[in-house]
């Protein structure tokens, strides 16, 4: 068993969460941890199974070749590359999932497109379009090219993780889906990556169907090809709810433990199918 620990730029303010999480995993299944800074074809060996958060460019062109050779990769790197959020937005809006408008009185979002988060000034809010065409400029000056903008919502920010079952194939919102899932609302614990939740204030716990918010997470997940995910929605004052954000493989530092029994349940379950 190998795994991958994800490269410290793509791992801003979470370094240390992102190692424990996989150290929680690998005491459940043995192995060794590599980082993914240090990767080749030759580090790897030959295993069965990787279980990998790595997100370079280089790392997901070696594992995508291994998997053509057999090898399984968790997340697999096609499903990695698909979380990128000028993918992720196409992907979200051709299978109708629910996520914020593109126009809004209340302020914009303006986020890198070509990947993950590396930095603060990657996640931007902007309170009216002038602020949003200087931010613009600021990332093109920063050679930021690719870039999503959506409008604020107005509700409270909601954090879910979870870890797709190999049994369950349901992706209607009637039934609840099997595997692992968790909420938690950032306004309580006060636990935050850049503080950006701080934009929508303390949370009002308005009520909303959480078993439907899990459908559309495990439905999204699938869609994209990455069985363990975390995110973020806007649950509104009607109970309605957006996806904002879509991450393959999260830190899990608000139910590590638990996580890693999900992770590693389904890692087992792969390996048995081989």
């Amino acid at each position: 068993m190998v795994m991958i620990g994800r490269a410290t730029c793509y791992s801003p303010n979470s370094v240390e969460k992102d190692r424990a999480i996989l150290e929680s995993v690998r005491t459940r299944l043995g192995g060794v941890i590599i980082q993914e800074e240090s990767i080749d074809s030759d580090s790897l060996g030959n295993p069965t199974l990787i279980l990998s958060m790595g997100r370079m460019p280089q790392t997901l062109s070696l594992l995508e070749k291994m998997e053509e050779g057999g090898v399984r990769v968790v997340n697999p790197s096609g499903g990695v590359e698909r979380c990128q959020r000028s993918r992720l937005e196409k992907l979200m809006l051709e299978h109708h999932i629910p996520m914020a408008p593109h126009d809004g009185p209340c302020g914009y979002w303006l986020k890198r497109g070509d990947g993950a988060a590396q930095s603060k000034e990657d996640v931007v809010f902007c309170r009216n379009k002038e602020e949003l065409e200087a931010a613009k400029q600021r990332f093109e000056e920063r050679g930021i090219k690719e870039i999503i903008t959506s409008a604020h919502v107005v509700g409270d920010v909601v954090k879910f993780y979870g870890v797709s079952s190999m049994t369950d194939t349901t992706h209607e919102y009637d039934q609840a889906p099997e595997g692992f899932f968790r909420i938690y609302y950032p306004g309580d614990d006060g636990i935050s990556k850049f503080g950006d939740e701080s934009i929508n204030g303390q949370p009002h716990h308005y009520p909303f169907p959480v078993d439907e918010l899990r459908a559309t997470a495990d439905k999204l997940s699938r869609l994209l090809g990455t069985p363990i995910y975390g995110g973020d929605a806007i649950v509104k004052a009607d109970g309605t709810f957006c996806i904002i954000d879509f991450n393959d493989w999260p830190s899990f530092s608000r139910c590590r433990e638990d996580a890693a029994d999900a992770i590693a349940d389904y890692a087992r379950q792969l390996m048995s199918r081989q």
